[in-house]
């Protein structure tokens, strides 16, 4: 039966300061820290035990998983770092404070960008202090200007089919660490949730999310630790 585990980053600088974050790379704050030597505590404790791992190329989720292994001594375990798991890209919301973007275009509306499936962002403004077309880590990437939800799972899932599970199949016990819409991307996914259910699926910071699969890696149980 493979097991796989997802794990959202700690706390980031932003999730505290309430900013739209998305694709900007902002660090863990103590209690971000703290949340990712727990996770890997809690997953020791609980009898995990990973062969490989998977992460975004953002430093929260990267940070995250490097204390998270170190906490079960695994830091020597492959990790493979891939832009396909980043956050969902927030366009021109990015860096905004989230209750003084809904002072200014309504919560209504602000709710629609932030819990629609299909309906992104406004764009991000060429020359945006936050634009990351030219960051050596998306050399040959084409940045985008924003992204829905739906947009989110059209390049997290293909990555997942054709790069993690095969390791799954293959007998692998993964980690995944990445972001709340990257991931909700995969849960979506590996539970069969309707377009409806997954924008009401609440992903926390630093805790585990451990899946029992079937070997077709549909989902047979879902837990957290």
């Amino acid at each position: 039966m493979p097991t796989l585990v997802l794990l959202r980053h700690g706390q980031s600088q932003w999730n505290l300061e309430n900013r739209f974050t998305g694709w900007w790379d902002v660090g863990l704050t103590d209690q971000g820290t703290a949340e990712a030597l727990d996770a890997g505590r809690r997953m020791a404790e609980a009898g995990l035990d990973f062969d490989i791992g998977f992460t975004s190329v953002q430093s929260r989720a990267i940070k995250t998983l490097n204390l998270a292994l170190a906490a079960m001594d695994r830091v020597w375990i492959p990790v493979i770092k891939n832009w396909h798991l980043n956050e969902r890209h927030y366009g021109g919301l990015t860096g905004l404070n989230k209750a003084d973007t809904a002072a200014k275009y309504g919560e209504e509306q602000v709710k629609l960008w932030r819990r629609s499936f299909d309906v992104p962002p406004p764009p991000m403004e060429p020359g945006s202090p936050f634009d990351l077309s030219t960051d050596r880590r998306y050399e040959g990437v084409a940045v985008p200007a924003t992204e829905s939800l739906k947009d989110t799972i059209a390049r997290v899932l293909p990555y997942f089919e054709a790069e993690i599970a095969p390791q799954l199949k293959a007998g692998k016990r993964v980690i995944i660490a990445a972001h709340g819409n990257s991931l909700r991307a995969l849960v979506k996914h590996l539970s069969g949730l309707s377009d409806e259910a997954i924008i009401h699926e609440e992903i926390p910071t630093g805790q585990p999310m451990v899946y029992d699969l079937a070997d077709d890696l549909s989902a047979i149980a879902r837990r957290y630790i």
